[in-house]
């Protein structure tokens, strides 16, 4: 493939630099906030000779290259002189303009939570590994090695409101670095002992509620959209000689204490409901959520809205320790491989067999759009093969109350965040259940799929 050309061709096709706010990018997927959408041709962007697909939802014009995407984006930052995760103009400007609040939530939720997906599947993977250790007596939890690997592991878990803090910031147009302080106020260490302790504190007679901010999202989310709020204010105020000290002075002076007394715990409340909401329907019918989630899950992700459900998953793990519903979403994974390889063994022509072992190789790593956007969409038995593996895997593995020990993506990796270290039997279940999805999957894909010439 050329990159280059690939990413010129897209960059042409999508209006060129002038329509482009933002870009940024996932496994697959080059993901373009567009001032116009209608300066675009999603038919020669369909055409481009290494583009597998296209997606427009959520505010974001998703352009699905496959896993050489990484590739592509470093020539479309030479080509257009911006990083790719970076915006022309602040994005929170562009929120304000010609989007519903539906598309205004799904930009900020994929743009604060997207730039540290990556780490948390690692610090997922690594506490995995991690437990297997202990447990086959490789090292001892009181090991030095453990002891500095988990550290680099969970630090990032709980100084979570932190990176949130970064990332929120750059997403609602305030200084990244000032709201990352904002962040680490909620896990500064006298704060923490003070709320260990059960220390009371109070601001000029005001009660604080303290409460442990250790791997929260929405507090800090929220807070950083109430300092850019409160920064901007202040920038218009303040003199352009002192704005450089005063208005991060003025900002923190006024935002540090409304985080504690009114955001962090209204926002810990919602935290706590969401997850009290998520574990009541789950708990109403385990199987049938199985069922459902394992079955039709990669729906969502063909209309590329699996991000906005990513802060609801991280907090069933900060809130409950562990969650069953991203168990049950590897089915899904694990069931589009199993098509891939049904699929496979059908074909006669050597070019679709190859085709079809490598987007099953793929997905046996994660990444799932290849298989969808090759063969499961274009072919449609493929898919109704994996819905129906995905379902039987799902409903089996719910019933069995299995859990992710830590947020992490589908795949064979996944194993390592099944992996508990009270429950042996939690990754066995798992290991079984996805065997079930391959197989089951396999076999009805090798059954109904036709062999093409």
């Amino acid at each position: 493939m050329d990159y280059n050309k690939v990413a010129s061709e897209v960059l042409d096709k999508v209006g060129g630099k002038k329509n482009i706010i933002s870009i940024t990018h996932c496994v697959t997927r080059l993901r373009f906030v567009l001032r116009d959408e209608g300066m675009t041709d999603d038919g020669a962007v369909k055409a481009v000779d290494g583009v597998k697909g296209l997606v427009k939802q959520g505010g974001q014009y998703q352009v699905i290259i496959g896993t050489s995407v990484a590739k592509v984006a470093e020539e479309v930052n030479k080509i257009l002189g911006m990083e790719v995760g970076e915006s022309q103009e602040a994005v929170a400007e562009d929120l304000k303009k010609n989007d519903n609040l539906f598309n205004k939530f799904f930009k900020t939720i994929t743009g604060c939570v997207f730039p540290v997906m990556g780490l948390l599947i690692a610090s997922g993977m690594i506490k995995g590994i991690l437990t297997l250790l202990v447990t086959m007596n490789v090292i001892a939890d009181t090991s030095g090695a453990y002891q500095l690997w988990y550290a680099g592991a969970d630090a990032l878990m709980y100084f979570f409101p932190i990176l949130i803090g970064f990332s929120a910031g750059k997403q609602f147009g305030a200084n990244p670095f000032l709201t990352a302080a904002i962040g680490a106020a909620l896990v500064y260490p006298n704060i923490v002992s003070a709320y260990n302790d059960g220390t009371a504190m109070k601001f000029f007679g005001i009660p604080i509620v303290l409460t442990s901010y250790a791997n929260s999202i929405f507090p800090t989310m929220l807070a950083a959209w109430v300092t850019a709020k409160v920064e901007k204010f202040w920038k218009k105020v303040v003199p352009d000689m002192l704005s450089m000290m005063f208005v991060p002075f003025l900002t923190l002076v006024i935002v540090t204490p409304l985080t504690f007394l009114v955001i962090g715990p209204v926002m810990s409340l919602v935290s706590g409901w969401l997850a009290d909401g998520t574990n009541a329907l789950w708990a109403f019918s385990p199987i049938v959520a199985g069922v459902i989630l394992g079955a039709f899950w990669q729906v969502i992700v063909i209309f590329g809205l699996h991000y906005a459900f990513i802060p609801i998953l991280i907090n069933n793990i900060a809130t409950n320790g562990v969650d069953p519903i991203n168990a049950v979403l590897g089915m899904t994974v694990m069931a589009l491989a199993g098509a891939g390889l049904g699929y496979a063994l059908k074909q006669k022509n050597k070019a679709k067999r190859v085709e079809g072992l490598t987007c099953a190789l793929t997905a046996f790593f994660g990444v799932t759009e290849p298989i969808i956007y090759s063969i499961a969409l274009p072919k449609k038995r493929p898919f109704m093969a994996a819905f129906a593996g995905g379902g039987i895997a799902g409903g089996i593995l719910a019933a069995t109350g299995a859990a992710m020990q830590g947020f992490g993506n589908g795949g064979i990796f996944q194993t390592f965040m099944m992996i508990s270290p009270t429950d042996s039997m939690n990754v066995v279940w798992f290991a079984i259940c996805s065997a079930v999805a391959v197989a089951a999957s396999l076999v009805i894909s090798f059954i109904i799929t036709k062999s093409e010439n």
